[in-house]
């Protein structure tokens, strides 16, 4: 049982995501730093606001109670998000890939030659009439 565990543990891709969480949760708080202090006062700016969270709309019901619509949270998390996956993309995903090219090109397999060649729908249906006739006869 603990040979199986270990294993386990010393899996490359679990290591991978455990190195990956603990860099997404560091790199989450640089991000929420520059939302919050660069891009939320900004949009503040705009909208006439201290906060975000104060961004939006007041309705009176037929009671005459006030009820508040803030899409201003809304928007700092959809900025939030893209400020993440902006990041993510240019620090991680787009270098993995550059080295990723240059390896095989090193190697002498392009990207072409990983992927097979998918017939197309008249060579497919060629095919099967073909198939179709050896059949009959």
């Amino acid at each position: 049982m603990i040979k199986g565990f270990k294993e386990f543990i010393l899996r490359g891709n679990v290591i991978d995501l455990a190195v990956a969480v603990v860099i997404g949760a560091a790199f989450t708080a640089i991000v929420n730093a520059i939302v919050n202090g660069l891009i939320n006062p900004l949009i503040a700016l705009v909208f006439n606001a201290s906060s975000l969270d104060k961004v939006g709309w007041t309705v009176t019901n037929y009671n005459g109670d006030q009820v508040f619509f803030g899409f201003g949270m809304i928007l700092g998390a959809i900025i939030n998000f893209l400020a993440v996956a902006v990041v993510v993309y240019f620090v991680f995903v787009y270098p993995m890939n550059h080295i990723k090219e240059r390896a095989a090109a090193k190697a002498g397999v392009s990207a072409a030659d990983e992927e097979p060649k998918l017939p197309t729908e008249q060579e497919l249906l060629v095919q099967i009439r073909d198939l179709l006739e050896k059949q009959r006869s």
